[in-house]
Order: structure tokens, then C-alpha cells, then sequence
């Protein structure tokens, strides 16, 4: 017969076995971590390997066909651009709001507080009352700051606007949260397209004469390039919608209207480098004069950093424009900006600070002769995480305008002297290090 187990013996094998218990627990929990981790380790790893190697370069105008090949595109030929500075943006949307006859189609990252959201919002739900088909499609991240945005929402739906927003907080989105729309589109009728840096908020009205009116670029075209930008607004909303705008009503014949050839770039979240960084890196590989960006979140990777000290070396002049550090308003990604300030400024870039509010633009100009305007910013989250529009322009005379833009906003801003950088205080170059270090969500 079995001896009976001591009770105190039992208790420590019972508290052996429970102890062990929890000890695989916790070991199936590290594993489960280890998994997420490498996961989201790989991903990253992926992304980072797309780099930029330009052979066989050429002028700006020879290299065209590439910018367009390349960032899969077309060259939409014949259309009347307008440029449209500051608050001009928000006159001339309206306008076409009141004289749509069949379609309103807008996509827009930010739409916040002020009058001016109150004015579109009041002409959007008017339009669909008149019987005007109206599609609005909201970034759920970007407009986060509407105070009344639900409120918003509810009365343009009541009056017949098909309103969404894209990527909202819902359990089967949450893997999609970080992926932005940060396009800014509008289409009118299938007839005429804007596209560029503006949101919809009291900050974008004005002439960018203070802090509180910020400084940006637009541009309105007519003609067969607005059924490109129709065909980027309809991959937004099909996505969010499941809904498929089909036929004339969207997609007429358009004739040639102008003399401004235009092609567009647009990008959605992949594992190489996007169109738009590669119409970016295109852009100043070609130039052979004159480089001028403007860009408010300028964070290039080193070899945009390479290409940028290239033009440099084969005699451009090159120049990047973008807010100081106190008028922007995410302050860390102008320190993260600082990082390569330096080793551009050493190699004979010239960097100047936009002092009097925030320049917004995203605008580049290459020889006179070529430009482009977008949504897209110069970092990570845009060439990374964001669903970004950006059209270049081969004439002359839309670059010309562009330009004498670029150097009146010159007026506003200091220039970096690279031996008075060097010395900047050593707190300052820690914040700058320590920004760098986020810098891809920025």
C-alpha cells in the first residue's frame, strides 16, 4: 500500500505545477510579441530597402517621357491652368460649386473649424438639394479637429450629399488607421480639376499677412486632365464606398481647352518607392540650372540627399524653401528637418526659413521650364503612408509664375548661413537628433 503524501508536500507540488503553468503563459506571450514584432520589423525593413539610382540622365525636357513612364502616367495635352494663391483658392472653388451642372467631387485631408467650412459645407448641401450629384470624401485622421464634424456629416447626408470618411475608427480598420488620404481634390462636372496644398480651414483663407493665414498653392485646370484627376478621386471613394462612378456623367470627352500639357502622379501606401517620390527624385536628377522647392515638411532621404548635392556639383543652383521652426505647426518635424541641414548647406545648397506664417506649398521648379504642385510633402509619411496627388506642368510660362512666386516669398525669409549653423547650441542639436529619430511618422 501507497504512503500517503505529506501535506506539505502537496502544496509544493501543487504550487510547482501552478508555477509552470504560468511560466509557459508567459513564454506563449513573448512568442506572440516576438511574432508582432518581427512582423512589423520586416514590414519596415521592406519599405527602407527602395532606393534611387538615376543612370543616363538627361534636361529636363528630354526627361518627360521618363517622369511619366515611370510614375505610370499619361501626358494629358491642351489645358487652361489657373494658379491660385492663398484665399483666391476658396473664391474660385465656390464659384464652381454654385455653377456645377451634374457632379461635385471633393476629397480633402483637413477640414476643420471656421467660417469658410461653414460656407462650403452650407454650398455643398444646396448644391445636392438642387438635384447636383455631390460626393465628399473626409480623411477621418485629418479632420479630427472639426469640432462639430459628426453634426457636419449627419445634415449634408440629409440633404443628399453622399459624405464619408475615409479610413474611419472601426474594428476592421484599425490596420488601416495609419494609411491616410492626404489628397486634395476637387472635380467639377468631369470638366475641371483642383489639386494641390490647401485644406479646408480658416487658416488657408487670407493673404498669409500673419501667423493665423498660412501660405499656400493651388491650381484649377480645365481640359483632358481632369479626367485623370477624376480617375484619382474615384480610387479613394471606391475604396471607402464599394460605389463605381461610371459613364459620360464623370468621365465626358474633353477636348483640348488650352496650351499647358499636364501629367499627374499619384500614390497610394507600397513596398517600393511611390510615384510621387520618384517624380520628386526624377525631378531633380534632370535639373541642369535652377532647382527651387518648396516644401513644408522637407525630410529626404539620403539619396535625395546625394542627388541634391549632384546638382549641386554639375552647377545648379538649388534652393529649398520651408517654414521656421517657430511659425510651423508640428515644430518636431522641422527639428527632424534640421538633421541634414548641414551636409546640404555644406555641399552649396541654399535653405531659407519662411518666417512671417506657415508656407504649405508643395512646389518644384526645374530650369523654368517644368514644374509641378501637389499634396505631397518631401518625407516619409507622404512617399510612405500617405494616398498623395501631385501634376506637373511642362510650360514654361506656369513655371515662370511659380518662380516669381518663389522669389517674392523670398522677401519673408532668412537665409542659413552653413558657419553659423555649425554653431547653433548643442540643446538644439540634440532636439534635432532626437526628432530625426521619428521622422517616418511625422
Amino acid at each position: 500500500m501507497q504512503a500517503p503524501t505529506p501535506v506539505g508536500t502537496r502544496r509544493e507540488l501543487t504550487q510547482l505545477v501552478a508555477n509552470r503553468k504560468r511560466r509557459i503563459r508567459f513564454d506563449w506571450r513573448d512568442l506572440v510579441i516576438g511574432v508582432l514584432w518581427l512582423l512589423l520589423w520586416t514590414t519596415n525593413r521592406r519599405r527602407s530597402k527602395a532606393t534611387f539610382e538615376m543612370a543616363n540622365r538627361g534636361d529636363v525636357e528630354g526627361m518627360v517621357p521618363t517622369f511619366i513612364g515611370i510614375t505610370e502616367g499619361a501626358l494629358d495635352k491642351g489645358n487652361r491652368v489657373e494658379i491660385l494663391q492663398n484665399g483666391a483658392y476658396f473664391d474660385r472653388l465656390l464659384d464652381d460649386i454654385a455653377n456645377a451642372k451634374s457632379s461635385i467631387h471633393i476629397e480633402t485631408f483637413v477640414w476643420w473649424n471656421g467660417d469658410i467650412c461653414d460656407r462650403l459645407a452650407a454650398a455643398l448641401a444646396q448644391r445636392a438639394r438642387d438635384g447636383i450629384e455631390v460626393r465628399f470624401l473626409l480623411d477621418y485622421s485629418g479632420s479630427s479637429r472639426a469640432k462639430h464634424r459628426r453634426d457636419m456629416i449627419k445634415s449634408l447626408r440629409e440633404a443628399g450629399v453622399e459624405a464619408h470618411l475615409f479610413h474611419p475608427l472601426r474594428l476592421d480598420n484599425i490596420g488601416r488607421m495609419n494609411n491616410r488620404t492626404h489628397r486634395k481634390i476637387a472635380v467639377f462636372d468631369g470638366r475641371i480639376a483642383y489639386v494641390g496644398g490647401h485644406g479646408i480651414a480658416q487658416e488657408w483663407t487670407g493673404r498669409a499677412q500673419d501667423r493665423e493665414h498660412w501660405r499656400d498653392t493651388h491650381v484649377r485646370m480645365e481640359g483632358p486632365v481632369a479626367g485623370t484627376v477624376q480617375g484619382v478621386f474615384c480610387e479613394n471613394w471606391i475604396e471607402e464606398t464599394g460605389c463605381v462612378p461610371a459613364g459620360e456623367t464623370y468621365f465626358p470627352k474633353l477636348e483640348p481647352i488650352g496650351e499647358t500639357d499636364a501629367h499627374v502622379a499619384f500614390a497610394s501606401p507600397r513596398d517600393s518607392i511611390s510615384t510621387v517620390q520618384l517624380l520628386y527624385y526624377l525631378a531633380i536628377g534632370a535639373a541642369q540650372k535652377e532647382l527651387l522647392i518648396q516644401n513644408p515638411y522637407f525630410l529626404p532621404h539620403a539619396d535625395a540627399i546625394e542627388e541634391l548635392k549632384e546638382a549641386v556639383r554639375r552647377g545648379v543652383d538649388v534652393r529649398v524653401m520651408l517654414p521656421a521652426a517657430e511659425v510651423i505647426d508640428s515644430p518636431l518635424v522641422q527639428h527632424a528637418s534640421h538633421h541634414h541641414f548641414g551636409d546640404l548647406l555644406e555641399c552649396g545648397v541654399r535653405i531659407f526659413e519662411y518666417r512671417k506664417t506657415l508656407l504649405h506649398q508643395k512646389v518644384m521648379i526645374v530650369d523654368q521650364s517644368w514644374s509641378c504642385v501637389g499634396s505631397t510633402n518631401f518625407d516619409d509619411r507622404s512617399f510612405l503612408l500617405n494616398d498623395e496627388v501631385s501634376v506637373g506642368f511642362t510650360d514654361p510660362r506656369i513655371a515662370a509664375q511659380l518662380r516669381e512666386a518663389f522669389f517674392e516669398d523670398v522677401s519673408e525669409c532668412s537665409e542659413i548661413d552653413f558657419d553659423e549653423w555649425r554653431k547653433r547650441a548643442w540643446s538644439h542639436k540634440l532636439l534635432d537628433g532626437t526628432a530625426f529619430l521619428s521622422r517616418r511618422e511625422l
